[in-house]
């Protein structure tokens, strides 16, 4: 098509479809455990941490909607990996705990998406990875603005 390579050269649809290849690697990757690469981030981060998480804290990490986070968290509860816990500081609010099963899971998503940081960092290296990232991250800046 006449839109091709104009879409080579877009830096724009060359993230966008980057993202969407990834994404759906890690979906296959993370499909065994019954989960989706939002939910398995968002039990990584939960059991990354030391003490249990608000969900505002998740949207403001991954850069997202409260909504996008309960959906997830709902779907997690579903699953039993996950419990709400009323905040003892604000009432009005919550905390997400792991349950066991979800600590279980938790580690084995963390393991998933350690080997595929490991594949890209063996296939591409370690300073190639670190440079793009500087580079992917001044792209965003000039987005902001």
């Amino acid at each position: 098509m006449r839109i091709d390579s104009f879409l080579q050269q877009s830096p724009v649809f060359q993230a966008s479809r980057i993202a969407r290849r990834m994404e759906s690697s890690l979906n296959a990757a993370l499909r065994q455990e019954g989960l989706t690469f939002s939910e398995s981030l968002m039990l990584a981060a939960i059991f990354l941490e030391k003490t249990s998480v608000r969900p505002s804290e998740l949207a403001l990490s991954f850069e997202t909607t409260r909504g996008n986070v309960s959906h997830a968290v709902s779907s997690l509860e579903a699953k039993r990996l996950v419990r709400r816990r009323i905040d003892p500081e604000d009432a009005r609010g919550f905390r997400l705990e792991l349950e066991p099963a979800g600590k279980r899971r938790a580690a084995r998503v963390v393991g998933i998406l350690d080997r595929m940081q490991a594949r890209l960092e063996k296939e591409l290296g370690a300073a190639k990875l670190e440079t793009m990232l500087r580079q992917l991250n001044a792209v965003e800046q000039l987005t902001r603005e």
